[in-house]
Formats: structure tokens, C-alpha cells, sequence
């Protein structure tokens, strides 16, 4: 999943990824002509959560933007991974479901490592399974007054 800013570190991904012996589901996009990257955040976001696959590589040129908009599709534990430890908390400790990748910011191989090691890491649950249940919370609702903000005494910042 890329928009065109990683088309071609996608590509490169997917290769490496069959060889490593893993199916891929590509849902775009098919080229470097300009498209938005919150669609294909959305649309590979909700293939993760209607299981379509188990967990979801997704790039943009900087990582960031497709990982704001895969973590607005309900379910979905994206996270902006940036090196191996990134990759391997994510999963430990956040059991995220999506790693996002920059591919202005890394070169094909580094996305591939970081990749692997997303891949091959298990949640460790415990401690970490509460605190993965009250962002499903917070996703859901939970702690919103009527209006949808947040309930009197809760400042900001």
C-alpha cells in the first residue's frame, strides 16, 4: 500500500517480502502519477481491520501522513516506524497492526529490515494488553461528553 511518492519502494517491498515467503496483497496504487495518500491509507486500513490480512506495510514519501490516516479507520494500530527498535516496540508493546514507512526518508533495503523485523515480532500482551484495551477505548468513545469533546476537567496540554 504506497501512494506515489513510494510506488517504487512498494515495489521493491513486495519483491523482497515474496521472496521471504509471504503473500502480499497490493491495493495501490499502480504508478508514480500523483494520487492522495489518505485514500490509500483508508483503503488498505480497512482491509487490515476486515482481516483481509493480518497486519499492513503502508509508505508514503514521509511515513507520516499515511499513518495519521490508517489510524483514523477504527481498529487500526498504525505506527510510524522509523528504525528496528520502532518496528519491534510497536508490535511488543502497542500491537500495532500497521507500520508505515518514509520512503523519501529511508532507502529500499532499510524499509525491507525494519519490515522484517515488524513482521516477526509478537505482541507480548500482559501489562501492555490493558493499555492496548483503553485506545480501543478511546477510539470508541469512551471519556467524550455529549458534544463528542472531552468531558469537564480534562484540559489540554
Amino acid at each position: 500500500m504506497s501512494d506515489h511518492a513510494a510506488f517504487a519502494a512498494k515495489a521493491a517491498l513486495a519483491v523482497h517480502l515474496r521472496a521471504a515467503g509471504h503473500e502480499v496483497l497490493d491495493l495501490g496504487t499502480d504508478g508514480t502519477a500523483s494520487v492522495d495518500y489518505p485514500d490509500f491509507g483508508a483503503k488498505g486500513g480497512k482491509a487490515v481491520a476486515a482481516g483481509l490480512g493480518e497486519r499492513g506495510l503502508f509508505l508514503c514519501g514521509s511515513g507520516i501522513g499515511i499513518s495519521i490516516s490508517a489510524n483514523k479507520v477504527p481498529g487500526i494500530r498504525a505506527a510510524l516506524v522509523y528504525d528496528e527498535w520502532s518496528a519491534r516496540m510497536s508490535r511488543r508493546h502497542n500491537d500495532a497492526n500497521v507500520a508505515c514507512f518514509g520512503a523519501r526518508v529511508h532507502a529500499d533495503a532499510r524499509i525491507a529490515e525494519m519490515a522484517d523485523v515488524f513482521l516477526a515480532t509478537a505482541f507480548e500482551g500482559g501489562r501492555h494488553a490493558a493499555r492496548v484495551a483503553k485506545i480501543a477505548a478511546l477510539e470508541a468513545g469512551a471519556g467524550r461528553g455529549a458534544d463528542g469533546g472531552a468531558k469537564a476537567g480534562g484540559g489540554c496540554c
